[in-house]
């Protein structure tokens, strides 16, 4: 039977017989279709963007940001999606075959001047632990995931398949892509946030003993039950709370060390199929990320976001903004909130979804959301 268990941000799958398992004049503003990142004649990461009519048009009042409700997108329909993974997805010898599609090979060439160091060859050859530290993983994950559009693009029929594309979302560090597929901010920028955010992140777990772990086989309601349980046991300091919603029977918990040793033996007497310790910094999605946020806060402050050409859907409260303070806001809280990934894949079933992709390293979404939808029309692109 096919398994799912949380890692990280993100969800690995399993394939074991035991295991069961997101201007300074007034006009009317088109926006252009998908952004297309290529080298320019001098070398550099040009934006190139087809300029055909979006779905979204607005107005622009005078000065340089655009005054747009940031309820735009609320009667949004979902047809087609694309869906962006988010850590822990990432494998050794991801970004090998972007590297026959120029306009993603440039991308890993940007991001290695950004970063600092080789990104494509610690995806290529790890080491694996390497790779798996976060403040790689992170920039790795999203790097490669917008290698897959570009090498999706290359395809016959792929640029019509991007172009059809009416909503997207990423789980907690893929939303940081979605944005970027979605042209609410630069490839660049939006990897500088990504390294800083992978940093901010580590940081704060070194600041306290914390750990996640994954409940499978229960409901969120019996989860909920089972933190309450374990939090009667330990000091505030230690607390735990349901950190990822993933899909039925697969939430993960964060929280102190003592917290999520309490919660684990306490698990089988809630009849929990099993709990998995994730190999992760420590207690993401909670108030243990604190000290990640203001470092969030500063960046984003001084960073141009745009609204979306689609709507993306925040893993905070599962609904698409269109307000560029507003998506500041909701990505500084991010890291301290749960992930409400659950909710998200359902609106979007609800709202008429047709067909998905998931677009970077591995096949977690695909996983989440055939768990939800057994139909679910969903094809992966790797990188």
């Amino acid at each position: 039977m096919q398994g799912l268990i949380h890692h990280s941000h993100s969800l690995f799958i399993r394939n074991t017989p035991s295991s069961t398992s997101l201007s300074a004049m007034s006009s009317s503003l088109i926006l252009p279709s998908t952004p297309f990142y290529a080298p320019s004649t001098n070398g550099r990461l040009a934006l190139k963007t087809p300029f055909t009519r979006s779905r979204v048009s607005m107005s622009v009042s005078a000065g340089s940001q655009a005054s747009v409700h940031d309820s735009l997108f609320t009667d949004y329909k979902a047809s087609n999606s694309f869906l962006f993974p988010g850590q822990g997805a990432q494998a050794v010898g991801m970004g090998k075959e972007a590297q026959n599609v120029p306009a993603a090979a440039v991308l890993y060439k940007k991001a290695n001047d950004i970063l600092g160091f080789d990104l494509l060859d610690i995806c290529i050859n790890g080491p694996k632990e390497k790779l798996d530290s976060t403040v790689i993983s992170q920039p790795a994950i999203y790097v490669t995931s917008l290698a897959a559009v570009e090498l999706l693009r290359a395809r016959e029929g792929g640029q019509q398949i991007i172009d059809s594309v009416d909503v997207t979302c990423g789980l907690s560090l893929g939303e940081y892509t979605a944005l970027a597929f979605a042209g609410a901010f630069s490839f660049e920028d939006g990897l500088k946030l990504v390294k800083l955010r992978g940093e901010a992140m580590q940081d704060a777990a070194d600041a306290a003993k914390s750990a996640m772990v994954s409940v499978i086989g229960l409901d969120s309601e019996k989860v909920q039950q089972l933190c309450d349980a374990a939090n009667q046991e330990v000091p505030d300091a230690e607390k735990v709370q349901i950190a990822n919603y993933l899909c039925p029977g697969n939430y993960a918990v964060s929280g102190g060390l003592k917290g999520v040793e309490v919660l684990e033996a306490k698990a089988k007497s809630f009849k929990a199929r099993m709990t998995v310790r994730l190999a992760v910094a420590g207690a993401f999605h909670t108030s243990f990320m604190e000290p990640a946020v203001s470092r969030l806060e500063a960046a984003l402050a001084t960073t141009e976001i745009r609204t979306p050409r689609i709507p993306v859907i925040s893993n905070v409260d599962a609904q698409p903004h269109a307000d560029p303070d507003t998506i500041k806001k909701i990505l500084a809280r991010q890291v301290t909130s749960p992930v409400q990934w659950e909710t998200t894949v359902k609106t979007l079933l609800t709202k008429g979804l047709q067909k998905s992709y998931e677009l970077g390293p591995g096949k977690v979404i695909a996983g989440i959301v055939k768990r939800m939808d057994k139909g679910a029309n969903i094809e992966n692109i790797g990188a």
